[in-house]
C-alpha cells in the first residue's frame, strides 16, 4: 500500500487517506460541494487538495474548473504525474464526442516530452496506468500516433477495462471506465451499452453514495424514458451530492425529462443557470442567458403551459449580447426559438433567424418558419421551406446523427402539410414517411431532436381529418418516446373528447 515518505511524497497510502469532501476555492456561498472521492496517489500532501478538487470537476463535467486545480497542484508539486494525466483529461468531453487533441498533448509535454519519460515519472505502476490509458485517448504513442479518435476511443476504453480490472477496488479507475463505455457509442445511444456502463458505474454507487462520478454516469445511462425510473435515486441526490457544480444541478433533469417530471425540470435548470451564473460572476464574466440550461428551463416551462415565463426566458436570451460567439450558443437560440412558435403555437411570432449554417439551428429555423407559413395559409412560403431544407448538407450533425438527416424529416413533414386539404391521403403517407425516418433514429435525451415530433403532427393532422381513433393511438404512441409532452397530451384529449361526439372534426385538427 502506498505509506506517506520523509520526504513528503506519498507511496502506496492507504486506500481512504485522501478520502475529501471539497469546498470550492471561490464558491460564491461558504460550504458548497463538488461530491466525496478516495483516490490514493504518489502526489505531494500540499497538492492533494487542488488535486481531488479537479478529479470532482472532473466527475462534474466542469471542465474549465477541473483544469485550473489541476494547474494549481501542478505548481504546487511539478513532478505530480496525476497532476497532469487530470489536466489533459479535462480536454476530452467523451459524452459530447469533443476532444481538444493539441490541448491534451501540451498538457502531457508539461510532465515530460515523450510517453516513456512521462511514465517513468509515475510514482507507482498503478499511476503509469492512468498515464498509459491517457496516451492512447490522445494518440502520443507509435502504434495510436495515425489512428482516428473513434478508434482511439476503443483502444481507451480497452485500457481503462484493464485498469479497472487490475485494481478493483480502485473507485476512481471503475467511473472513469464507465464513462468510457459511454464515450464509445459513436453512433448515439445504444442502449446495451448503455446498460453496460450503467452496471460498472453501479458498483460504485452501491458502496458511495456520495460519488458525483457514479450518480451523474448512472444518470446518463438512465436518461431515456424506458429506463429513467432506474436514475430516480440518482436524480433525486446529485443535486446534492454537487451543489456547487452547475452540470450536477442541470443533470438531474436529464431523468426528470424523461419522465415528465416537468417542475422538477424547471427548479433544477433554475438552479443550474443560477450556479453557473454565480460562477461567472466571481471571476468577472457577464453572466450566459443563452445556453444548454436556458434551453431546457424554456422548454420544461412550455410543457406546463407557462408561456409567459417561457417567453421571458427566450426574451433574456435573444437580447444578451454579452454570450461567446460560436455555433453551439446560436444552435440553442435558433432551437429555443423554434420550440417556442412550436409549443405555444405562437405561429404570429417575429422570428430572429441568426443562424446561418446547420451547426447553428438553421434547419429548425427553416422548419419552424414553414410550420408557421402553413398555419397563416402561405403556402408559397412552406414550399419555400422545404426546398431550402433539402439543401441542407448531410456533413455534421449531433449524437450520431447527421444535419442532412435531421433536415430531411423536417421536409417530409412540411411536404405532408403542404398537401393539404388537396390530398389528405398524400400528406398521410408523407408524414408516415416521416414517422418511420423518425423512428430509425438512435434515441436523445432532453428536448426532442426533431422540434416538431412527426407522430405528433401525424396525430394532429389525422384528428383534423376526423380519424379521431387513429389519431388517439398515434398520440399514446409519441407520449411513449416524450412522456407527458403537453401537445401529445393535448391532442390525446381532443381525439378522446371528439371521438365521443357526433363524429365532427376538431377545429384544433393539424
Amino acid at each position: 500500500m502506498e505509506r506517506t515518505t520523509p520526504t513528503g511524497r506519498n507511496r502506496l497510502a492507504p486506500p481512504g487517506v485522501f478520502f475529501l469532501l471539497i469546498a470550492l476555492h471561490t464558491a460564491p456561498v461558504p460550504g458548497q460541494l463538488l461530491g466525496e472521492i478516495s483516490f490514493p496517489n504518489s502526489g505531494a500532501a500540499a497538492a492533494q487538495e487542488d488535486f481531488i478538487e479537479g478529479v470532482l470537476y472532473l466527475h462534474n463535467f466542469e471542465y474549465e474548473e477541473a483544469a485550473g486545480s489541476f494547474s494549481r497542484a501542478q505548481r504546487i508539486d511539478p513532478s505530480f504525474a496525476l497532476a497532469y494525466w487530470g489536466e489533459a483529461m479535462t480536454y476530452n468531453h467523451p459524452l459530447w464526442m469533443q476532444q481538444d487533441s493539441e490541448a491534451g498533448r501540451r498538457a502531457l509535454g508539461k510532465l515530460a516530452p515523450s510517453p516513456e519519460r512521462r511514465r517513468h515519472k509515475a510514482g507507482t505502476e498503478r499511476e503509469a496506468a492512468y498515464l498509459d490509458a491517457v496516451e492512447i485517448l490522445y494518440g502520443t504513442t507509435h502504434s495510436t500516433s495515425e489512428l482516428p479518435k473513434e478508434e482511439r476511443d476503443g483502444l481507451y476504453l480497452d485500457a481503462m477495462r484493464r485498469l479497472h480490472q487490475t485494481y478493483p477496488d480502485d473507485d476512481e479507475a471503475t467511473a472513469f471506465y464507465s464513462l468510457a463505455i459511454l464515450g464509445s457509442a459513436h453512433d448515439g445511444r445504444d442502449f446495451a451499452t448503455y446498460m453496460r456502463a450503467a452496471a460498472v458505474a453501479d458498483t460504485v454507487w452501491d458502496h458511495n453514495k456520495q460519488h458525483p462520478g457514479a450518480a451523474h454516469y448512472l444518470i446518463h445511462s438512465y436518461d431515456d424514458p424506458i429506463h429513467a425510473p432506474l436514475g430516480l435515486p440518482m436524480a433525486s441526490a446529485y443535486a446534492k451530492i454537487a451543489p456547487a457544480a452547475a452540470h450536477a444541478q442541470h443533470m438531474t433533469s436529464h431523468i426528470f425529462v424523461a419522465l415528465g417530471l416537468w417542475q422538477d425540470a424547471v427548479d433544477a435548470n433554475t438552479v443550474a443557470s443560477r450556479v453557473q451564473n454565480e460562477g461567472f460572476a466571481g471571476r468577472g464574466q457577464p453572466p450566459r442567458l443563452c445556453g444548454h440550461y436556458p434551453f431546457w428551463l424554456q422548454y420544461a416551462l412550455l410543457q406546463q403551459g407557462r408561456h409567459a415565463e417561457a417567453r421571458e426566458v427566450l426574451e433574456a436570451c435573444r437580447a444578451s449580447d454579452t454570450e461567446p460567439d460560436d455555433s453551439r450558443v446560436r444552435w440553442h437560440r435558433s432551437t429555443m426559438d423554434a420550440g417556442f412558435v412550436i409549443d405555444a403555437r405562437a405561429w404570429d411570432e417575429p422570428l430572429t433567424v441568426t443562424a446561418t449554417s446547420p451547426e447553428e439551428g438553421l434547419h429548425n429555423a427553416i422548419f419552424v418558419g414553414g410550420l408557421a407559413a402553413h398555419h397563416r395559409g402561405d403556402g408559397e412560403a412552406l414550399r419555400r421551406a422545404v426546398e431550402e431544407l433539402g439543401s441542407i448538407s448531410s456533413a455534421g450533425g449531433h449524437g450520431g446523427v447527421s444535419f442532412g438527416r435531421v433536415a430531411s424529416i423536417l421536409a417530409l413533414e412540411l411536404e405532408g402539410l403542404s398537401l393539404l386539404p388537396g390530398n389528405p391521403g398524400g400528406a398521410v403517407a408523407r408524414l408516415e414517411e416521416a414517422v418511420a425516418a423518425e423512428a430509425e433514429l438512435p434515441y436523445m435525451f432532453g428536448p426532442p431532436r426533431i422540434v416538431k415530433p412527426s407522430l405528433e403532427l401525424l396525430g394532429e393532422v389525422l384528428l383534423g381529418l376526423g380519424h379521431h381513433q387513429e389519431a388517439a393511438a398515434v398520440f399514446h404512441q409519441q407520449l411513449e418516446r416524450t412522456p407527458r409532452r403537453a401537445a401529445s397530451l393535448l391532442g390525446l384529449a381532443r381525439s378522446a373528447r371528439a371521438g365521443n361526439t357526433s363524429g365532427e372534426k376538431d377545429d384544433h385538427g393539424e
